[in-house]
């Protein structure tokens, strides 16, 4: 690593998001993954993915070994400007259809208009059956 890292701003490292000229944030640094994006094991769309953003998490939910973070020493290009970086997103859920009784009914209704006929053939055949002379 160099002894003075030259500091990035967010929107100095964004635009570097292509399988040509990829460059990922990572616990506050930057790294310039360009030649490793055909030997990554996860493959190129892994790292794209985690461009634009800090990668940290992406990074460290997988596990890496130790063998791969010191590998990302020769990657390393510079520290990140923490100010520049957005906020990230927190999740939101998806608003929930609220309950409906009519969807309910509705449903009850093609239920039984299934199980009515075969009720009805049911005793039939047991009428016939029973009333039948032997």
């Amino acid at each position: 690593m160099a002894s003075d890292p030259k500091i990035h701003t967010f929107e100095e490292v964004a635009p570097h998001n292509e399988t040509k000229d990829c460059w990922l944030i990572i616990s506050g640094k930057v790294y310039d993954v360009t030649p490793f994006m055909d030997d990554h094991p996860g493959g190129d769309e892994v790292l794209l993915s985690a461009t634009g953003k800090d990668a940290t998490n992406d990074f460290e939910d997988v596990g890496h070994s130790d063998s791969a973070r010191e590998m990302m020493e020769k990657y390393y290009i510079g520290e990140i400007d923490a100010s520049t970086v957005p906020l990230s997103r927190t999740y939101i859920p998806p608003q929930q259809t609220p309950y409906n009784p009519d969807k309910t009914s509705e449903f009850l209704i093609k239920i039984l208009q299934f199980l009515v006929p075969l009720l009805i053939l049911g005793l039939a055949l047991a009428v016939r059956h029973y009333t039948k002379e032997k």
